[in-house]
């Protein structure tokens, strides 16, 4: 048989969903046509902003099982080949367009249904999209086979055979589909109803469960034509009066009727003109008390989806409908205006707008956004300050739950707008709710607007994403740009200055008012029920913005306000005020240890555990544990307080753990410590400590360079060597002290691998005991003048190159690109009477021959540390026993012109300095010992 020719060519608008997790996801706005193309029935929405894009593409199935629900609403299951299926909805708007696809889809399924065998989805092979077909039914056998199902007409006589036919039809999808084309076709349902006041009359209580167990069998069958026709007005009722006898509970009758019956509960505030909509509203209801009241405890997982299905579509044709309706939206708020005395439509009118930002919530982000702003843009407002002024209760939560709806939605919004009331010089939303909140009774408006004065005080809500990496590049690369700053941030931050600088102040007035307060012993529920809101209101902020938070606290004197209510007989309410002082020392921020210092909370604080200690309760505890706190952090400010205030109270609970280490950690701090011993290992003067405060978490970028470090590297070498006068004006204990110092650095490097010393030097120099042989080797090197201005050796490029063929390359004295380390200064006396020598040696000294070259490259070699100290040991010992010789004729005369250097052995003591300068030092000072040898 050929497929049906295509009958939806033309396009008709709708709206694509798609059921997740039980909640309809809107895919877009489209236009719709039902096609076939190479034998294949296929539905095609294509986008209405983007025509080249297509919103669905489905094959039509046989298993897919199409509803048609209402007027305008086709809804079945897509089948995806796996065992993963998706429920999708088409929304048309108009009815006429859900009936042209309709029927498409109705002649496509009757001829798939007429080829029987499992051969119906699978295509031939290397022919796509072609059916194989069998020899099948025409299409009127099928419509009646499809009819054929039949139910014999209601009575009391034959319930039972009746509710065994329902329930042997409803095992199969075609059974159900059947039974729902009868019941429809045939009216059944209208029959079926006077039979309950008839066994009610005749009080057969098997009938009437009976007549129970089909209604339920009905509902379960889980077909949205069904249940759409038992919430109309002329079955209702009969069905909830028959649902009313429930077998499970024969004894028991529920008030079904008697609550839908009442007419009362319809309050039409503005009169909806379109009766479709009205229709909705009336369905949508019952649907809603049919899903919570009475099958809650039957239903299963597919009615309970098919009956939000038909809820959430219901509700969104009602908000369309109402967001559209401009003059309904005019007419809707304009209850609310100055003229309108009428305070009983009032009452109405909030009662339908809680009813709509409550339906906003089941809605898509678009569509709940565009409701409250149209409703905001109304005098949405004005709609919330007189709910919560109202005098009864009832209608004070009606408006905290509008007001909370919109923070649910976007809190950023609502902090736009109360800016800009502030800016028109209103009086902002904030103020009506602070002075809600000092004077309200009930408890659960009291705790909903601290809730939402928490929400609209906190400009600077937390990120979901940190920082992140603080040492990826990127990081370092925005640390190092000046933050931009958008206008919405300017906006968030002038908001939270203005909110802090007057609506905090009076937020906060009843705290501030206990200083005059004369008892703490008299509080009533109330008050501690708003001093409790107060105090967690105040250490939220202390937390999330302690910086903005200081001048508040400080001018306010809120600390020692807070520490009264430790005074308080009610637990609960010391509970709230110890978090606060909890809050603030885990901050670890002196200011706010400080302020805790200075509330003298700790004596209440301490005598609630004298009072509580034999007992373990929450309380208690909080405080121990604040305790342990300030003991395991070693909050020194804390502890010196403790102990110099508190030390006898602390001992009368030493007991305890933690209070023995407190005073231990007392003693500690206090105390004096004895010196630090020098010895080889010591390393207190190596590393002096560093202090790290606590940054909270945050990097403060690289710390400063300590005054003598920057002294130290900012000091030239050069001016070391060119003004000695300076430097022997340092005393002696220090470069005592220096000298130790660097000492000590090398042999604690040692000691510890830092600087392991090589077993064999890359240059073999001689021992002590060969000096005299260093001699006769310096007798053959002629001697090279220094110049008095840089201390350099200045020798002839000849003179130099046959001194390289000659000898082996040793260190240079000091390389040419590399600066004069620091050296500590000689002793005066000892500097003066090496200088004498040095003046009365010198023409000997340059007689005794050429003295060993110094490579022009720079070798690198490390000595021990030991051979360097005899070595320079030696040398002094040499020069102090060798008498003055004077200059003979010949040396005078080979150094006309050059003037004798200042200082020749200036580099022995660098040897202690820099270990890889070591070889350097060596070659320096045997040259010295040839010297003074000669001399």
């Amino acid at each position: 048989m050929a497929m049906p020719a295509p009958l939806a060519n033309e396009k008709k608008r709708v709206k694509v969903y798609e059921l997740r997790e039980n909640d309809w996801f809107d895919r877009g706005t489209g236009f719709c046509t039902g096609q076939i193309i190479n034998d294949e029935p296929r539905i095609y929405v294509e986008s209405e902003d983007h025509p080249e894009r297509m919103l669905l593409e489905t094959r039509i199935l046989k298993e897919d099982g199409y509803q048609k629900q209402q007027d305008t609403l086709i809804v079945w299951t897509e089948n995806n080949g796996t065992d993963n299926s998706c429920d999708m909805a088409l929304s048309f708007q108009e009815a006429e367009g859900c009936a042209v696809i309709w029927e498409f889809v109705q002649q496509v399924q009757q001829q798939l249904l007429s080829l029987p065998g499992e051969t119906l989805h699978r295509p031939v092979p290397d022919v796509p999209c072609l059916y194989i077909q069998d020899d099948g039914l025409s299409d009127d056998a099928l419509d009646h086979i499809s009819t054929s199902f039949t139910l014999n007409p209601p009575e009391l006589s034959n319930l039972d055979e009746i509710e065994a036919n329902i329930r042997q039809a409803s095992l199969t999808q075609g059974g159900r589909e059947a039974l729902a084309k009868f019941l429809i076709k045939e009216e059944y349902l209208l029959k079926l109803i006077p039979l309950v006041e008839m066994a009610e009359d005749l009080e057969s209580l098997p009938d009437l469960h009976r007549l129970c167990n089909i209604m339920k069998a009905l509902i379960l069958m889980n077909d949205n034509t069904i249940i759409e026709h038992l919430v109309t007005d002329e079955i209702i009722i009969g069905v909830v009066g028959a649902l009313e006898y429930d077998p499970d509970f024969p004894t028991h009758k529920a008030n079904h009727r008697q609550y839908l019956s009442d007419e009362s509960r319809y309050k039409e505030v503005v009169e909806i003109k379109d009766q479709n909509i009205k229709r909705k509203i009336r369905q949508t209801w019952r649907l809603q008390y049919l899903k919570d009241v009475v099958l809650a405890r039957i239903l299963d997982d597919p009615t309970f989806g098919v009956l939000n299905s038909l809820i959430f579509f219901n509700q969104v044709d009602i908000v369309q409908h109402l967001q559209n309706n401009t003059a309904f939206l005019k007419e809707l708020f304009a209850i609310f205006s100055p003229d309108n005395t009428d305070l009983k439509r009032k009452e109405q009118a909030v009662q339908f707008l809680q009813q709509c930002t409550a339906v906003a919530k089941t809605l898509q982000m678009q569509a709940r956004a565009n409701l409250l702003n149209n409703f905001i843009a109304h005098g949405l407002f004005a709609v919330i300050t007189f709910a919560v002024k109202h005098p009864e209760p009832a209608m004070r939560t009606t408006g905290v739950e509008i007001l909370v709806a919109l923070l649910d939605h976007d809190p950023n919004m609502m902090r736009g707008y109360m800016l800009k009331a502030v800016h028109e010089k209103k009086t902002p939303l904030t103020d009506t709710l602070i002075d809600l909140l000092h004077a309200e009774t009930d408890l659960g408006v009291k705790n909903q607007l601290a809730d939402a004065i928490k929400i609209l005080l906190d400009p600077q809500p937390p990120s979901n994403d940190p920082m992140g990496n603080r040492q990826s590049s990127e990081f370092m690369t925005k640390l190092s740009r000046p933050p931009h700053i958008t206008q919405a941030q300017q906006q968030n931050e002038q908001f939270a200055q203005d909110n802090f600088d007057r609506s905090c102040r009076k937020l906060f007035a009843p705290l501030k008012a206990l200083g005059s307060r004369e008892s703490m012993q008299n509080f009533s529920y109330q008050e501690v029920s708003l001093f409790s809101y107060l105090v967690e209101i105040l250490t939220f902020f202390v937390r999330q913005h302690p910086i903005r938070s200081r001048p508040f606290v400080i001018s306010e004197n809120l600390a020692v306000r807070v520490a009264q209510l430790l005074l308080v007989s009610q637990k609960p309410l010391k509970l709230t005020a110890l978090k606060f002082f909890r809050t603030a020392i885990a901050l670890q921020d002196q200011f706010y240890i400080a302020q805790v210092i200075k509330s003298d909370a700790f004596e209440a604080i301490l005598n609630i555990v004298l009072d509580t200690m034999p007992r373990d309760n929450l309380l208690n505890s909080a405080c121990l544990e604040l305790f342990e706190y300030i003991r395991k952090e070693t909050i020194k400010p804390i502890i010196h307080h403790l102990g110099e205030i508190y030390r006898p109270k602390l001992q009368e609970l030493s007991y305890i753990d933690s209070f023995q280490h407190l005073l231990i950690r007392y003693e500690q701090l206090t105390h004096d410590r004895p010196a630090p011993e020098h010895t080889l290992f010591s390393q207190g003067d190596a590393t002096p400590p560093t202090h790290r405060p606590s940054l909270g978490g945050r990097w403060r970028g690289i710390a400063d360079m300590d005054a003598s470090e920057e002294d130290y590297f900012n000091t030239s070498d050069d001016e070391e060597d060119d003004h000695d006068g300076g430097m022997e004006q340092e005393s002696s204990k220090d470069v005592s002290d220096r000298m130790q110092w660097h000492r000590r650095r090398m042999k604690v490097e040692l000691m510890n691998g830092g600087a392991s010393p090589i077993s064999k030097p890359l240059v073999d120099y001689p021992d002590d005991d060969e000096d005299e042989t260093m001699d006769v080797k310096a007798a053959a090197t002629p001697e090279t003048p220094l110049t008095p201005d840089s201390g350099k050796e200045t020798s002839p490029p000849e003179v130099k190159s046959a001194a390289q063929k000659m000898l082996q390359p040793s260190p240079d004295i000091k390389s040419t690109g590399e600066p004069d380390l620091q050296q500590p200064p000689e002793r005066i006396s000892e500097k003066r009477r090496r200088q004498e020598e040095d003046d009365d040696d010198e023409l000997g000294k340059l007689s005794g021959g050429s003295k060993r070259r110094n490579s022009s490259s720079s070798v690198s070699s490390v000595a021990s540390h030991g051979s360097l100290r005899r070595k320079k040991g030696f040398l002094r010992s040499k020069q102090a026993e060798e008498p003055a010789t004077l200059p003979s004729s010949v040396d005078t005369e080979n150094r006309v012109g050059v003037q004798k250097p200042k200082k020749i052995a200036i580099s022995i003591s660098n040897v202690t300095n820099q270990d890889d300068d070591s070889a350097t030092q060596q070659a320096q000072s045997e040259q010295s010992a040839t010297i003074s040898e000669q001399g």
